[in-house]
């Protein structure tokens, strides 16, 4: 038997870091959770979810004014309510009531209004590439990002969206027209309506992964691996999708927050929801900022990069 020299032996399938993943899956976890910490992400995400709160009315309108040109304005409103479900469970009816009295009158929109809804319907994603800075430390070190595409960048992900909820409206119109078919099979007729609404559920799923997983190809500084984007992606929305069936029973349940804040309640809920979604969020984000640092035993824990980085200014040179 030919003596095969180890330099041109097969390498393994699996990459260093998924082995090490696989071999040691509560370590890493608890690693992730640890940097999570020490990076101090509950207060990124109280940043995050506020901004959020304080675009997200200006970028609807924006979306829905410029989709109703396209599409039904009733079709659209009906799409973005089901999906903003997703986002701030049991307060989308209040939104969406919203949206309809200020399309009512979108004839009074100036270009000076125009402009400033876009101004703050960019503020959330602005917050959002700061705080993936944070996570990221290991790569701003690297490498920096040209000031011109951080301004550019919110504003062309928003046109993203845009394209995105007209993409989603258009197959959800055709999913339901479907749920209202009907199939005659052994001399029986068997109502589509569940078909539907399982494929509704799935497309709001995989449209959830996909804008985790560009938020984690975009946000960050330099070139992501997709395989690594997807892992942030599916971790956030299984966790977030666990989150919010939790959420739902409790506001339905338990939930005494209206008689505490009265009027406050929506801005509350939206509040809490968001600030739950950009921790999810945000701790995708660590998941893969560990899975980059597996299998390099030189790379410093995710919480040292901070420490590490904050001795080195301050200490004086010898």
């Amino acid at each position: 038997m030919t003596h095969v020299p180890p330099a041109q032996r097969a390498r393994p399938i699996a990459p260093s870091q998924a082995r090490e993943l696989l071999r040691h899956p509560g370590a890493f976890a608890l690693g992730t959770l640890k940097a999570f910490r020490a990076n101090q992400g509950l207060l990124l995400a109280g940043a995050v979810a506020y901004y959020a709160l304080l675009s997200i009315v200006p970028l609807l309108i924006l979306i829905v004014i410029a989709l109703s040109h396209v599409v039904d304005q009733g079709a659209l409103l009906e799409t973005l309510g089901r999906y903003l479900e997703w986002l701030v469970p049991g307060q989308a009816r209040a939104i969406v009531t919203e949206l309809s009295t200020f399309l009512a009158h979108r004839e009074l929109v100036g270009w000076v209004l125009g402009v400033t809804m876009l101004f703050f319907s960019s503020l959330a994603f602005t917050v959002l590439e700061n705080a993936m800075s944070v996570i990221f430390l290991h790569r701003v070190v690297d490498r920096r990002r040209h000031p011109l595409i951080s301004i550019v960048m919110p504003y062309l992900y928003i046109l993203s969206l845009g394209i995105g909820l007209l993409l989603v409206t258009l197959v959800a119109g055709s999913l339901q027209a479907i749920g209202q078919e009907s199939v005659d099979f052994l001399g029986r007729r068997w109502s589509l309506h569940g078909v539907s609404g399982a494929l509704l559920y799935l497309l709001g799923v995989a449209g959830e992964v996909f804008v985790l997983t560009s938020v984690y190809l975009v946000m960050p500084v330099g070139r992501l691996r997709i395989s690594h984007a997807l892992l942030g992606g599916v971790t956030a929305a299984v966790l977030w999708e666990i989150t919010r069936h939790v959420l739902v029973w409790y506001f339905a349940t338990l939930s005494q927050v209206s008689v505490v804040y009265g009027s406050l309640t929506t801005a509350i809920v939206v509040l809490l929801s968001l600030e739950i979604a950009a921790t999810l969020l945000l701790l995708g984000a660590q998941v893969i900022a560990e899975y980059e640092r597996l299998g390099r035993p030189q790379a410093a824990p995710a919480g040292a990069w901070a420490a590490g980085v904050t001795r080195t200014t301050s200490s004086p040179s010898r």
